[in-house]
């Protein structure tokens, strides 16, 4: 059979990417298969034959990991299957949900399911630039109505090198000189999603790297482009979820003295009670009007509009914020430390009504977690997870553990923390923060950076520097006027063009996260927001400093301690014992925790003192060196024709030749020493492993 192949390549970073549209799940809408380098995507695109009667555009997007794709069996040693998504799987399907959704006509009512499978992998290229670029190409090309297409490609800075679409190998090589690396999308010269990694990143040089991959998305979707034109399906004409004019003419009229008055107070509570009320009337008010139950259901969309119009006009405008703040003014700041007396360190931090709760557990080398994805495979060892429970928006729903957004919100506070964390060398535990989010109103994973900065000086974690992070948004208007605002809470979150969120030190950015509502934003307004963003940064390090100026000196007393022991990889072995027996015999007597790295690295880990020293020396019993001159001591252990054998610790012994337990003759060893005895005997051969001991030699001495 003809697969009926068509293919369209452009080069990248010096590397062809291929889109090949077949007869390959001709089933569906659209489906496209990508390929760059070894790494291979197929994206397939499908949209239901009816509408929901929803108030929401019912999109999905499935990033799909396959264990096949890198020639491995993974899973569990009873499930060799894929089961539910890894954190790499739902980050970078957020990735692509985030590029394509804005490109949506958000009166769209049948549901669309968007899946990117993964079904090679070189381990040098990303999948996830792949996927995007396979993504598109198929809704593209499909006729599901959309606005696309658009690109994303990666960025990286290492010293003065801009690098787009660096290798995995770029980035482990060269990790000591990265300032930054980015996944960013767009289309037109603006960008609708960023991502960044970095490392006190300079914004300038941020935007500047911004600017150069811009180029490159744009020629990126100059070949979807020539694609779609030659082989794309005539869109189907869907009907939108549209209101009759008399019924938005009825809603305007209703709402036109009394929206501004209920939006516009400062407390959260006061203007979600002023909106339900006002809600409640409005549906009173068309239902006596005699508009059909199905009109009725388009009230509250025609409720968010005006919201919409409103918050745009009066900032836009008259620079006029719901809660009456300046553009560039961020709500009042809090925190403590110390609240809880069982946990390692703790802390709140407060910004208006956003509330986060932050924890950390501190625990020994070897709890680290075992990450094993098509990407990464290794281990963890700090972990930031974050935790949004209903009653934080005053709703009552049953949390059923983390979702998309509880997994890419932690992920964004965690590698921002991670960047100022002390190495491992210097501070080897296993540390796990959590955020609780207490009450939100605007940007708690901001909330969640700030809280957990304190958290871990309160644990006594030598942080390099205390890190903070801020909201910011954007209104627009079609005539190109916009303002940028500060610390976005309630109305300006929800009906805002922009939520571009930065976390970082005083002295640079450690991560960006960036989604639109709109077609894109300019680099010179992203280039504004950062600037003002570091404004509000340095304003929140100067009261996180005012909390806890700096780690505490000490960890907690309920925290375990750890010591690193460097031996010979070459004695591993010895520490270890047949079967494990040496390091199990010790773990038993002293209490303690042992985890041995092939480096030869040991760390040892108890709470109390006492086991921690008495496990360090057995270990050091162990993996001692012995020397001719030394004084050692121990106890008889056997007693032979010809001599006798000491205990010398770490399961070594020496013996003691019946020539050298005293002077002149000795007829029976039996006659100078007996089993058990405590001796205390010099070293006078040291060969091979065989320890010859002198009683004789030490007494003339």
């Amino acid at each position: 059979m003809n697969l009926e192949r068509k293919q369209y390549e452009v080069e990248v970073a010096g590397k062809v990417l291929k889109l090949e549209s077949s007869r390959l799940a001709e089933q569906a809408n659209g489906a496209v298969l990508a390929t760059y380098g070894g790494t291979a995507v197929l994206a397939t695109v499908v949209m239901n034959k009816e509408d929901r009667d929803i108030d929401f555009m019912p999109l999905v997007v499935d990033y799909e990991e396959k264990f096949y794709a890198i020639g491995k069996i993974l899973g569990g040693q009873y499930i060799r299957r894929e089961g539910r998504p890894s954190q790499d799987a739902v980050l970078a399907g957020r990735l692509i949900d985030r590029a394509i959704r804005p490109l949506f006509d958000q009166r769209l009512r049948r549901d669309i399911q968007v899946t990117a499978t993964i079904l090679s992998y070189d381990e040098e290229n990303s999948p996830a630039f792949v996927a995007l670029m396979a993504v598109s190409a198929a809704l593209g090309i499909s006729d599901i109505p959309w606005g696309g297409p658009v690109a994303g490609i990666s960025v990286a800075k290492f010293g003065s090198d801009i690098v787009l679409n660096p290798t995995v190998k770029d980035l482990t090589d060269r990790a000591a000189d990265k300032k930054f690396s980015s996944f960013l999308s767009g289309v037109g010269g603006k960008l609708n999603m960023i991502e960044l990694e970095g490392m006190e990143a300079d914004e300038a040089e941020v935007i500047d790297a911004y600017e150069k991959a811009l180029k490159e998305i744009d020629r990126l979707v100059e070949t979807e482009k020539k694609m779609i034109l030659e082989i794309g399906k005539k869109k189907m004409d869907v009907a939108l979820r549209t209101p009759a004019p008399e019924l938005v003419s009825a809603v305007k009229d209703f709402l036109s003295d009394k929206l501004s008055s209920a939006v516009y107070v400062a407390d959260r509570k006061d203007r979600d009670s002023n909106l339900y009320d006002i809600e409640k009337a409005l549906i009173a008010h068309i239902s006596e009007k005699g508009f059909s139950e199905k009109e009725l259901s388009l009230v509250e969309g025609l409720l968010n509009n005006e919201l919409d119009e409103l918050v745009h006009k009066e900032i836009i405008e008259n620079d006029h914020r719901p809660d009456g703040r300046k553009l560039d003014e961020i709500r009042e700041l809090g925190g403590e430390v110390g609240l809880l007396p069982r946990t390692h360190g703790s802390s709140v931090f407060i910004r208006g009504n956003t509330q986060a709760l932050a924890t950390v557990t501190l625990a020994a080398p070897g709890q680290e977690k075992v990450i094993e994805t098509i990407e990464h495979m290794g281990k963890q060892r700090f972990m930031l997870h974050y935790n949004f429970p209903g009653y934080s928006v005053g709703e009552a729903k049953t949390y059923r553990g983390p979702g998309r957004r509880d997994i890419g919100h932690g992920a964004l506070a965690e590698k921002t923390v991670k960047a100022m964390m002390p190495d491992e060398k210097d501070f080897p535990y296993v540390v796990r923060v959590v955020s609780e989010i207490l009450s939100s109103n605007g940007s708690s994973s901001m909330a969640t950076v700030c809280a957990a900065s304190l958290a871990l000086m309160d644990a006594g974690v030598p942080m390099k520097k205390p890190v903070a992070g801020i909201a910011m948004g954007l209104m627009s208007s079609s005539d190109g006027r916009y303002k940028v605002l500060t610390d976005i809470q309630g109305p300006e979150d929800h009906h805002g063009d922009m939520d571009f969120k930065v976390a970082g030190t005083r002295d640079g950015v450690n991560a960006i996260q960036m989604d639109v509502k709109i077609e894109g934003i300019a680099p010179s307004v992203l280039l504004e927001g950062l600037h003002q963003a570091k404004k509000a940064r340095l304003q929140i390090l100067d009261v996180i400093a005012s909390i806890l100026p700096a780690p505490r000196p000490g960890l907690s007393d309920l925290a375990p301690r750890v010591e690193t022991l460097m031996i010979d990889p070459s004695r591993i072995g010895e520490v270890i014992g047949p079967g494990g027996k040496i390091i199990n015999g010790i773990i038993a007597r002293t209490g303690v925790d042992i985890n041995i790295e092939d480096t030869g690295e040991i760390y040892i880990s108890a709470r109390d003192k006492n086991a921690l020293a008495a496990g360090i020396a057995e270990i050091r019993s162990i993996v001692r060196e012995f020397k001719v001159g030394e004084v050692v001591e121990g106890n008889i252990i056997r007693i032979l024709d010809f001599g006798a054998i000491v205990d010398l610790g770490g399961g070594k012994d020496g013996m003691i030749h019946v020539s050298e337990l005293k002077e002149g003759f000795v007829k029976n060893v039996t006659d100078v020493v007996s089993l058990g005895d405590f001796v205390r005997a010099k070293i006078i051969k040291a060969e091979d492993g065989k320890i010859g001991l002198s009683i004789k030699q030490l007494s003339k001495e």
